[in-house]
C-alpha cells in the first residue's frame, strides 16, 4: 500500500521561495533504456509563448504510457529533448497568460493533457496552450480533475469521434476496473450504447456500478466465448486479445485499439518516413488480414489533447453523470513510487500523484 497522504505543511517562507524562484521541482527523464535515470531535479521555470498559460499545477494524473516513455518504445513516435518533464495530465491554477490568450486569465482553475505536445505535467509549473485547457469543474477537486484529461480525451475520441458509437449499439471494453475503463464505460452508457467488459472476480460489482451490463471474470470465462454480435471493440488490453475480439463482431464492426499495432494510416498521418510506415504495415498486416476476412475494421488510435472536446468532458462531469474512479493519491514528493505502483497493473481507476498548496 502506498505512504498516508498526510505530511507535514511546508513552511510558509519555503512555499514563497518556491514561487517566487526562476527554477522548480520536477520528474524529470534523463536516459531511455531498461534502466532509465528517472528522478527529481531543480529545472528552469516555463517561460511561455503568446498562446500559452503558466498554470501552477495542484495535481497530475498518471497513465500507463508515463512507464512505456522512459523504456524507449515510443522514440520514433514522441519527440522529448532530455532531460524531459514527465507526466502529461495536470489540473491547476492559471498564474500567467500570454499575449494572444483569450479564453482564460489569472486565477483560473484548469485542467488539461500535455500528451504530445513535448513538455511534462510531473512539476510545479507547466506551460499550457490554450488550445489544450479547459475550466475545471467545479464539482471537482484537484486531484478528481486531474485524473481525466488522458482517459477521457481516448474514450470521447475513441468511441465518439472515431467509431461514431450510437444508441443501442453494442460495445466491449476490456479491463473494465482500469483508468480507461471505468471512465469509457461510462461515457459509452452516456451515448446510449450496450457495455460489455472484463474484469477480476474482486472488482465485478465496481465494473456493473459504472453501468457494464455484462461483466465477464476473465478468470473463469473467455471474453470471445460469450460475446458475440458486437458492433464495437474498445481494445485496450495487449496480447492476443485484439485478434481474438475479431470473432465477437458483426460485419462491418469496428476495432479501435489503443495498445496497437500501429498501423499505416497512423504513420501517414503523422508524416513519419517511408521506412516506419512500411515497418508499422508489417506491424499490424496480421490484424489487418484477420479484420478483412471477417469483414470488420481496425484502426490504431493516439490520443490528441483537445481543449474544446475536454470542456464537453467537463459538463458530463459537472452534471454527475459520469464520475472519477480514483485509486491512489500520492504526494508530489512520492511520485517515482506512485509510477512504481501504476506499472503493478492493479489500479482501480487512476492514480494521482498531489501537490501541497496553502
Amino acid at each position: 500500500m502506498p505512504p498516508a497522504l498526510c505530511q507535514a505543511t511546508p513552511a510558509p517562507d519555503i512555499v514563497q521561495a518556491h514561487r517566487t524562484s526562476t527554477n522548480m521541482k520536477a520528474l524529470t527523464l534523463k536516459r531511455y533504456g531498461k534502466s532509465p535515470e528517472i528522478g527529481f531535479a531543480q529545472v528552469s521555470r516555463p517561460t511561455i509563448k503568446p498562446d500559452e498559460l503558466l498554470v501552477e499545477v495542484y495535481a497530475e494524473g498518471l497513465n500507463p504510457i508515463d512507464n512505456m516513455i522512459p523504456t524507449g518504445i515510443f522514440k520514433p513516435v514522441l519527440k522529448f529533448q532530455l532531460p524531459a518533464v514527465m507526466g502529461s495530465d495536470l489540473a491547476g491554477v492559471v498564474k500567467e497568460v500570454g499575449s494572444a490568450v483569450t479564453r482564460f486569465k489569472v486565477g483560473d482553475a484548469i485542467f488539461a493533457s500535455l500528451f504530445d505536445l513535448g513538455n511534462g505535467s510531473i512539476a510545479e509549473f507547466a506551460a499550457v496552450p490554450e488550445s489544450v485547457a479547459a475550466l475545471k469543474p467545479d464539482n471537482l477537486d484537484f486531484v478528481q480533475a486531474a485524473s481525466i484529461p488522458m482517459v477521457g480525451l481516448t474514450s470521447w475520441q475513441a468511441l465518439k469521434e472515431r467509431a461514431n458509437l450510437k444508441p443501442g449499439q453494442k460495445v466491449f471494453i476490456p479491463a473494465g476496473s482500469g483508468g480507461i475503463g471505468t471512465f469509457a464505460i461510462q461515457l459509452a452508457k452516456q451515448l446510449g450504447a450496450q457495455v460489455a467488459s472484463t474484469t477480476s472476480t474482486g472488482n465485478i460489482e465496481l465494473v456493473r456500478s459504472l453501468g457494464a451490463d455484462e461483466v465477464i471474470d476473465y478468470k473463469k470465462q473467455e471474453f470471445e466465448r460469450v460475446l458475440k454480435g458486437y458492433d464495437l471493440v474498445l481494445g485496450a488490453t495487449r496480447g492476443d486479445a485484439i485478434e481474438k475480439s475479431v470473432g465477437i463482431l458483426k460485419p462491418g464492426g469496428k476495432i479501435v485499439s489503443l495498445v496497437g499495432p500501429l498501423d499505416k494510416a497512423f504513420a501517414k498521418a503523422r508524416r513519419m518516413n517511408f521506412l516506419l510506415t512500411f515497418v508499422f504495415g508489417l506491424m499490424s498486416r496480421k490484424i489487418m488480414g484477420l479484420a478483412k476476412k471477417s469483414n470488420v475494421s481496425y484502426s490504431f488510435l493516439f490520443v490528441r489533447p483537445d481543449g474544446s472536446q475536454l470542456n464537453e468532458i467537463g459538463r458530463l462531469l459537472e452534471s454527475g453523470r459520469i464520475k472519477p474512479v480514483i485509486d491512489q493519491v500520492f504526494p508530489f514528493e512520492q511520485a517515482r513510487e506512485a509510477l512504481d505502483y501504476l506499472a503493478k497493473g492493479r489500479a482501480k481507476g487512476k492514480v494521482v500523484v498531489k501537490i501541497n498548496r496553502l
